[in-house]
């Protein structure tokens, strides 16, 4: 049957291509050509023009392509109380390149004492007739990139207090989305996806932390963050193993954290990559909690071609031996833009995916 709350029978996780009006003006903006009130005009229009195409295409949860961001993740952390921009020696190395050399650093006392994305969230709520929703990374992620995040030993000579002041400033920004009118809200969660990568929780091991214990603690952390939410509002996870310029930085099936992903995190219902081998295979749906969703991101944004809908259908009974079709639904397995450079693919090509996933999700759900 058919859902009408969140996650639904076809949803997306979040990030769109960039328009290339977009892309111009941020970086005219950038070399100081434009002002930041002529950006913002038309990061207003190129966000209006695409919450009228996610209608157009029939989704029912719609977001603003995350197109007033850079990173999926960076542009959220530097908002926090306590965070600066970094720029480190090296970017992060993902299968086939190497990312921008952006990142954070811990400077003072985490808080969250507001943040420009509630005004970003108010536009989009004001904009479309669907189901508004908003994406956030997931607290692990200003810890669990391969590259240490530089802490202020002076403000915590101990981490324990660290995760707490950050458990407690997340809490505080997912009131403040509830507060903005946000119903729907997604923490995006890569790295406890990048713990079931050996090479990974290896690399976590060399630089002294034990990576069993950064699952509890990222699962937590999550917990804390959402203590807090009314019953009217659905709170989702995604789950990647990294997204830039159509490459990926991780593999492993989700078994290694399964007991954490469906026993100890209380969200409502998990956003899963499963394009590819690299995430294994369904059999840790069957952990899945009887009032849980998983919304299994079984179409790729990572190439162009487009999948068929007898392909997608019989995976989709694949995992069904696993998890009650009732309680599946269907989205993309990641963001199409994790970074403002985008994945390697035409826009006509992403509109006809998520185009697709709504009639599939119409044929198999009614």
């Amino acid at each position: 049957m058919r859902r009408t709350t969140p996650p639904f029978r076809a949803d997306h996780v979040g990030s769109l291509l960039r328009p290339a009006a977009l892309k111009a003006a941020r970086q005219r903006h950038a070399e100081g050509a434009i002002a930041l009130t002529d950006l913002k005009a038309v990061e207003d229009r190129e966000i209006d023009k695409v919450i009228g195409k996610q209608e157009e295409v029939g989704l029912q949860s719609v977001t603003d392509g995350e197109f007033r961001r850079s990173w999926w993740h960076l542009d959220f952390l530097w908002g926090l109380d306590g965070v600066e921009r970094h720029v480190m020696d090296t970017g992060i190395a993902f299968a086939a390149v190497t990312t921008r050399n952006q990142g954070v650093r811990v400077t003072g006392k985490l808080g969250f004492s507001g943040h420009p994305m509630l005004d970003h969230f108010r536009f989009l709520k004001a904009h479309t007739r669907r189901s508004p929703k908003m994406t956030i990374p997931a607290p692990s992620a200003i810890y669990g990139r391969p590259v240490p995040t530089p802490i202020d030993k002076s403000v915590y000579p101990k981490l324990d207090v660290f995760f707490e002041d950050l458990g407690q400033a997340y809490q505080k920004a997912v009131r403040a989305f509830y507060d903005a009118g946000c119903r729907y809200l997604q923490l995006d969660e890569v790295f406890i996806a990048m713990l079931c990568d050996d090479k990974y929780r290896l690399q976590m091991r060399e630089r002294g932390d034990d990576p069993d214990y950064l699952g509890t603690l990222y699962g937590d952390l999550i917990n804390t963050a959402i203590s807090d939410i009314p019953p009217d509002m659905t709170v989702t996870m995604h789950l990647c193993r990294g997204n830039y310029k159509s490459t990926f930085m991780g593999a492993g099936g989700y078994e290694a954290m399964a007991q954490i992903l469906f026993d100890r995190i209380k969200v409502h219902g998990y956003f899963m990559e499963y394009d590819s081998a690299r995430a294994g295979g369904f059999e840790p749906l069957r952990h899945l909690p009887k009032d849980r969703i998983a919304v299994l991101g079984l179409v790729t944004t990572k190439t162009g071609a487009l999948e068929t809908k007898d392909a997608i259908k019989r995976r989709l009974d694949e995992a069904a031996a696993f998890a009650d079709l009732d309680r599946l639904c269907l989205s993309p397995q990641c963001g199409f833009a994790s970074t403002e450079e985008g994945n390697v693919l035409a826009e006509e090509e992403q509109w006809a995916k998520l185009r697709m996933l709504v009639e599939i999700a119409d044929e198999v759900w009614g």
